[in-house]
């Protein structure tokens, strides 16, 4: 909330809370301090759907803000000197130089702002919705108010990009005469490949799974990254000349030798797909999964239907009407807990091995570390 001058000031009205429509809230856009901005509008992120319509359905659970309430939230990134946020030790481990974006988007200048995100970030689309965005636990403006809403900016950014048609394919003007092989097409396979293609080298991704993404695509559930935009990055660098193979499982239907002996050089980009067991008793019933059996499972039989938004999913792994118990309380916890409730589950109980942490920040958990603090 904006700050009155003296006590005896009248109160001013936060500009987001005054708002009557958006086409007022750009009007008032012209009168942004941005040099008190974080201490003057209040911090505010991308909604959540409601729950009772979000577990009815599939689609992702946030909603995006407009272009100018989020030039009100870039308003709030302060010139902090040292901008903690783009450190790869506390902040954003891509480096992205997020104050430079965030002074394009509070002056409305999205093009360069989409240029300066792209020079650091192969999938903003990815980071802006499923990163825990170190970064804002690392903000300057932190310190003494509320973060900037960096994520929220991140994920703007690109979505204006590619509805204005700014991410249109861009083959390498020439060919290196080389070619690359890559294993695994996850966030790290699918970057490498960007990377390897732009620069002009023949790259060919191998994948064991019979789509492109990884955890991308079957690790994270749809609801926090829905599969189109996966599709949608994929189709483009296939335009750009990356190569895809699925079904591709190397030492049982490619050799590596195969692979060394066909490119000039092989990157092995794979995941970490092997669980952790529980050795405890009772290990050997019937309805114990692991995660990924289960995210994978599901996932899987929505990406063959041909309404993705119809509820329940066939899916050979249904917590329909049972009671669950997910053991963990982390990311994937949480993903676990949110497929269940979404296919009806009569209870779900998690359980987690740590203690509840605090509301705020410990003593020993001090900024610019990432807070490790209680969000449910």
């Amino acid at each position: 909330t904006l700050l009155a001058s003296s006590a005896d000031a009248p109160p001013i009205v936060d500009i987001e809370d005054a708002m009557v429509d958006d086409s007022l809230l750009k009007d008032r856009i012209q009168k942004l301090d941005k040099l008190r901005g974080f201490t003057k509008y209040k911090r505010r992120g991308d909604r959540y759907r409601s729950a009772q319509k979000r577990v009815q359905d599939w689609d992702e659970i946030s909603l995006r803000q407009t272009k100018a309430q989020l030039q009100v939230q870039a308003a709030r990134c302060i010139d902090c000197g040292i901008p903690f946020c783009q450190s790869d030790v506390d902040g954003c481990p891509i480096g992205n130089v997020i104050p430079k974006w965030n002074e394009l988007v509070y002056r409305d200048q999205w093009r360069e702002a989409f240029n300066r995100l792209m020079a650091t970030n192969n999938f903003p689309e990815f980071t802006g919705r499923v990163c825990p965005a170190p970064c804002e636990g690392a903000c300057v403006a932190g310190i003494s108010e509320k973060p900037v809403s960096i994520k929220s900016i991140e994920a703007a950014i690109i979505d204006h990009a590619w509805a204005m048609g700014w991410m249109a394919p861009s083959p390498p003007a020439r060919r290196s005469g080389r070619s690359v092989a890559i294993v695994g097409s996850g966030p790290a396979g699918l970057a490498a490949a960007d990377q390897l293609n732009s620069a002009g080298h023949r790259v060919t991704v191998f994948e064991r799974e019979d789509r492109i993404g990884g955890l991308l695509t079957y690790g994270i559930p749809n609801m926090k990254l829905d599969k189109r935009l996966v599709e949608r990055r994929v189709d483009k660098m296939r335009q750009e000349g990356v190569a895809f193979v699925t079904g591709a499982h190397i030492g049982v239907t490619h050799s590596a030798k195969s692979l060394a002996a066909d490119h000039d050089a092989v990157l092995l980009a794979t995941g970490a797909t092997w669980p952790r067991d529980l050795p405890i008793e009772g290990r050997q019933l019937e309805g114990i999964h692991f995660a990924m059996e289960y995210l994978t499972a599901n996932t899987r039989a929505l990406l063959k239907r041909s309404n993705k938004k119809d509820m329940p999913v066939d899916t050979p792994i249904s917590a329909a009407g049972r009671r669950v118990i997910v053991i963990g309380g982390g990311d994937t916890g949480n993903d676990c807990i949110g497929t269940a409730v979404r296919h009806g589950a009569a209870s779900v109980v998690n359980f987690e091995l740590l203690p509840q942490p605090p509301r705020q920040r410990a003593q020993d958990n001090p900024w610019p570390q990432y807070p490790r603090v209680f969000r449910v």
